[in-house]
């Protein structure tokens, strides 16, 4: 029997001026999430993540592709929201992304620029753009699920600190995995 893929188009989450790039996520239930990005002609890369549960509500876990192996997972209730923080490569100060479990959805909701440094800036029609008072600005009502409730970072260098941060905890991104394509992934509890 040949296991059966959901597949859809998704916009890639990025904070860039330019045109958004697009992927193709597919799910094969209930173990398997294949993220890919699109070229012109056709497929250009895949990953592959084996998808792992634990008992207690989501966990949101990272794994480095190219060996499978589990960086950490934070556990994330319903309605609960975590953040992928980096420090900007050029300018230094702290940019973030929040992202809610909205029934086991993972939904990328707001998103803090304290600056337009390279490369940052609102995309019109995503969300809509308000200072945050001290200079920067927030990007709010994002409110985009993520297809496949999961994506694949590169970490940057260790400046660069790439870390996802949730109440239950912390994982620096950048020190376990520099440079290394990670899932991020927001997995169901068990059943």
């Amino acid at each position: 029997m040949r296991p059966r893929f959901r597949c859809i188009p998704a916009r890639s989450a990025i904070t860039r001026k330019r045109a958004p790039r697009f992927r193709t996520v597919c799910v094969r239930e209930p173990s398997v999430v294949i993220v890919s990005r699109l070229g012109g002609a056709g497929l250009a890369s895949a990953a592959l993540l084996a998808l792992a549960s634990v008992a207690q509500g989501e966990s949101l876990c990272a794994t480095r592709l190219e060996d499978q192996v589990r960086l950490g997972c934070l556990t994330i209730e319903d309605g609960a929201r975590w953040s992928v923080v980096w420090n900007h490569s050029v300018d230094g100060y702290e940019v973030e992304d929040i992202y809610e479990n909205r029934n086991g959805a993972m939904v990328l909701v707001r998103s803090h620029l304290p600056d337009f440094g390279a490369g940052l800036g609102h995309i019109p029609g995503r969300g809509r753009q308000v200072s945050d008072g001290q200079g920067g600005y927030w990007i709010e009502d994002i409110d985009e699920p993520v297809p496949g409730n999961a994506y694949v970072l590169r970490p940057g260098a260790g400046p660069v600190n790439h870390r996802l941060r949730a109440r239950s905890g912390e994982i620096p991104l950048s020190a376990l995995a520099e440079h290394a394509r990670v899932s991020i992934a927001l997995l169901p509890e068990t059943e």
